[in-house]
């Protein structure tokens, strides 16, 4: 089949649309519509996981974890091409005493401006002030509090391996995470109580889009030693776990709708073959070849396909962009889950998934829906059609 008999095909197959205009609209709006509901919720589901990987992340961890580094490491040393900040915090276990009540806790050292600026777990303060340089104060979570009996203000005795006496620090804050992993930790600044010195661990804070893995990769390069880095994924498997389903049911979605809509297509074009079977029975009468037959029920398809697929596509981007500009705010609904402990606002993101996803699928799944017409003109006798009519 030559160019000519192409461009004559699809140009009939435009007319025969163009001839059934409501048909053809009402099939054009439902792919429409599938599509650019699908594109915004497969950007939302992207933004969902974002959002669960930044809340997580900016509470206290960072995207990656050093541990038990050497003190001859400096933060400088990790400040690579795509880290946007490393805090540095040197732990000491010990207890929290309070006359007779005792409570073990993981006492971090921080600074507190570099705190403030790259991780989120102050911003869940519930009473007082976070600590500032230089002070001899310690910021707990609510749950330390309440078995101490301790409020802002008050002196609390902090005992460590580290210390011959223990060390008296006042109550700058109190916090509540909402993660339980979070109660056991308490926070006081350089200097506050003695400390070994010899290690430390690493937040390390990262560019959007940029790779954990890929960060890695470059320490383990440079690094003197095998130095123990891991990233957020290696650290919370549970939300890496999610976060693959999240796109594993939003995949399911698409294929489901795109599935109903081809039945519908198919439908929809076969009750039209139906209604115009004469037309077709004079064409093959004709001597219209039965892969023509085929090509023209194909060309109609495809032509509405994909003019419905971009006017979708267009549609669900121009949606997506508006709902970035001010995020959508679910915290009424995640003010409880401990992946959106910092923010439950979220911002929808186009990735080459999201945006090509839906209208792909939606294209195999039209193709697919030509089977079914194209089969009944084929198999179609021009002789018995013309009799019966």
């Amino acid at each position: 089949m030559n160019s000519i008999n192409l461009f004559f095909w699809f140009k009939t197959a435009v007319l025969f649309l163009l001839r059934s205009g409501r048909s053809t609209a009402l099939l054009f709006i439902m792919v429409m519509t599938a599509v650019a509901v699908l594109v915004f919720l497969s950007s939302l589901a992207v933004g969902v996981n974002d959002a669960m990987v930044k809340n997580s992340v900016q509470l206290y961890s960072g995207h990656i974890s050093g541990f038990n580094l050497p003190d001859s490491l400096k933060q400088e040393d990790l400040l690579k091409s795509g880290v946007t900040g490393v805090l540095r915090r040197e732990l000491s276990a010990g207890a929290l005493s309070n006359g007779r009540r005792i409570e073990t806790v993981m006492l971090a050292l921080i600074d507190p401006h570099a705190e403030r600026k790259y991780s989120a777990l102050w911003k869940k303060m519930i009473s007082g002030e976070y600590p500032a340089s230089g002070e001899r104060a310690v910021f707990i979570s609510h749950v330390v509090a309440e078995r101490l009996g301790l409020s802002v203000g008050d002196e609390v005795s902090f005992i460590s391996e580290f210390a011959n006496a223990p060390s008296r620090l006042a109550v700058s804050g109190i916090f509540k995470a909402g993660v339980s992993q979070f109660d056991r930790l308490a926070f006081a600044p350089y200097g506050a109580v003695p400390i070994n010195p010899a290690k430390w661990q690493a937040a390390v804070f990262l560019e959007d889009g940029a790779e954990p893995s890929a960060i890695i990769a470059v320490y383990n390069a440079f690094l003197p030693g095998k130095l123990d880095f891991r990233s957020w994924g290696e650290i919370m498997p549970d939300l890496r776990q999610l976060i693959e389903l999240n796109y594993v049911s939003m995949s399911m979605v698409i294929v489901l709708v795109f599935g109903v809509v081809a039945v519908g297509i198919a439908a929809a074009f076969s009750i039209f073959i139906f209604k115009h079977l004469r037309e077709y029975a004079v064409m093959k009468a004709m001597g219209v070849m039965p892969v023509e037959m085929t090509l023209l029920i194909v060309a109609e398809i495809s032509i509405m396909s994909i003019s419905a697929v971009v006017a979708g596509a267009a549609i669900g981007v121009i949606a997506v962009f508006i709902a970035t500009a001010t995020g959508i705010d679910l915290t009424a609904f995640t003010s409880h889950n401990q992946y959106f402990a910092v923010s439950g606002v979220i911002i929808p993101r186009l990735t080459f998934y999201s945006l090509l996803a839906p209208p792909a699928v939606c294209f195999i799944f039209s193709a697919l829906s030509a089977i079914w017409p194209a089969m009944l003109v084929r198999r179609a006798r021009a002789a018995d059609i013309l009799r019966a009519v």
